[in-house]
């Protein structure tokens, strides 16, 4: 419930150590290309890199001993090899080297299927915003109903918080996913003069930036990528809370395409996609906090500290994740029910549009006169009935300052939605540009 099924894949015991061995492969090809090994130590450790020659479970038990996975893999890499072969394998580097750079490796295969699934979401919420441009509903503040405001307009609120969210992750898979290589103490020593050679080429193998200096314990592009991973988390959980609360039986606003039933009550149709949203979306923030947590690492390479991030990073690209394909379902099959938004603008007999009257007054009565006359006139309402509308028309003090047209006017709610086209506009603007500014 918590993952798909491509996230699951590329996140499981298999991916890391597959993206571990893409390391391996790589230093191998880049060591050679620098002139380092021989081109046929690469090749031979090159064939041996697939993550299917290797018993995982074996490599998992062995890690306890090291608090690492590379030393076993990289000695049961050895066994593989043949002998002429062996001594160029993991040159020069560094356990953390492995499982940095796999990390990378990690957070770019799984993103890319989380990135397609936030543009689609985005584009979802695109087409909902222009269809229900003139859509009236009731916008609400503090879970009270507020003034009038449209569903499109709600809609584009969604979409640029999701657009602009997913820009700012796709920058950081674009420029921050770096190759780490350093060596034991983060200065390539036993490479000599080539260390600083292999670093590039290593980079260019894997298409990973080439960081100035190996980043063991600079954790600034986990923080970077755990706060964009958050913040998109967020934009999602929006988009879902919103959908549960409109789908409450005495709103009725928004319904899913295929809701969940009750196993004790026949007659319920439960929001089920939101609340996997909801609850996959509801756990990221500590991840996101153990990530920043982890930032400050002691001395060269930590102890304890980058240990700590590995399962935690791998959760979190599983939720967003699952929220992100989630939310694509959702805003395809999403029932809009425009009736029931018109009645519920009207569930206050017209008292939200309280505000507009007492502006359409005060040019008349001024500013506490109108407000005054305003405020009598909505207990009217609320003591005895009927509506905003008729209490305006019925009071001689209003007829002497306003038309029966301006009145009207005055309490129309789908005439006050302000510059509510003009947002969505931008909003549709934004989303074409890519989330970049305007």
């Amino acid at each position: 419930m918590f993952s798909t099924p491509d996230a699951q894949r590329r996140t499981g015991s298999a991916a890391w150590v597959q993206a571990m061995l893409d390391f391996e492969a790589a230093l191998a090809r880049a060591q050679a290309r620098a002139g380092v090994i021989p081109e046929s130590a690469a090749h031979e450790i090159e064939a041996h890199c697939r993550a299917e020659e290797f018993d995982l479970d074996s490599i998992a038990r062995r890690a306890v001993a090291s608090a690492t996975p590379v030393i076993a893999l990289v000695g049961d890499l050895a066994e593989l090899l043949d002998p002429a072969a062996r001594p160029h394998v993991h040159l020069g580097a560094t356990s953390q080297d492995v499982l940095d750079t796999a990390a990378m490796l990690v957070v770019r295969r799984t993103l890319r299927g989380v990135l397609g699934d936030l543009r689609g979401a985005a584009d979802r919420c695109a087409r909902l915003a222009e269809d229900h441009r003139g859509t009236v509903m009731i916008g609400r503040s503090l879970l009270q109903q507020a003034l009038p405001t449209t569903f499109g307009r709600r809609c584009a609120g969604w979409l640029t918080a999701l657009t602009e969210a997913t820009a700012a992750l796709d920058r950081v898979v674009a420029e921050r996913l770096a190759v780490q290589f350093g060596g034991p103490a983060g200065t390539l020593g036993s490479l000599g003069d080539q260390g600083v050679a292999v670093l590039g080429h290593l980079a260019g193998e894997l298409g990973l930036a080439e960081p100035v200096l190996p980043w063991h314990t600079d954790r600034t592009r986990i923080g970077e990528l755990a706060g964009a991973l958050g913040a998109v988390a967020g934009a999602l959980g929006k988009i879902a809370l919103d959908v549960e609360l409109h789908a409450q039986t005495e709103v009725g606003e928004l319904g899913e395409g295929s809701s969940g039933g009750s196993s004790a009550m026949p007659h319920k149709q439960n929001p089920a996609g939101s609340v996997l949203i909801s609850a996959a979306v509801h756990r990221v923030p500590g991840l996101v906090s153990t990530l920043l947590a982890a930032m400050p690492q002691a001395h060269e390479r930590a102890a304890g500290s980058w240990q700590a991030e590995w399962e935690p990073l791998a959760e979190l690209l599983r939720l967003v994740a699952a929220a992100a394909a989630g939310t694509e379902r959702l805003l395809a099959g999403l029932r809009v029910n425009t009736a029931r938004m018109a009645s519920n603008v009207d569930i206050t007999a017209g008292l939200v549009m309280a505000e507009s009257a007492s502006s359409a007054l005060r040019r008349e009565l001024g500013r506490a006169e109108a407000q005054r006359l305003v405020k009598e006139l909505c207990a009217q309402v609320a003591d005895r009935g009927g509506t905003l509308r008729a209490a305006l028309l019925g009071d001689d003090r209003v007829r002497a300052a306003l038309s029966e047209a301006e009145i009207v006017q005055a309490t129309e709610p789908g005439d006050h939605l302000g510059s509510a086209g003009a947002f969505i506009d931008r909003a549709l603007a934004r989303h074409e540009s890519g989330g970049n500014p305007q």
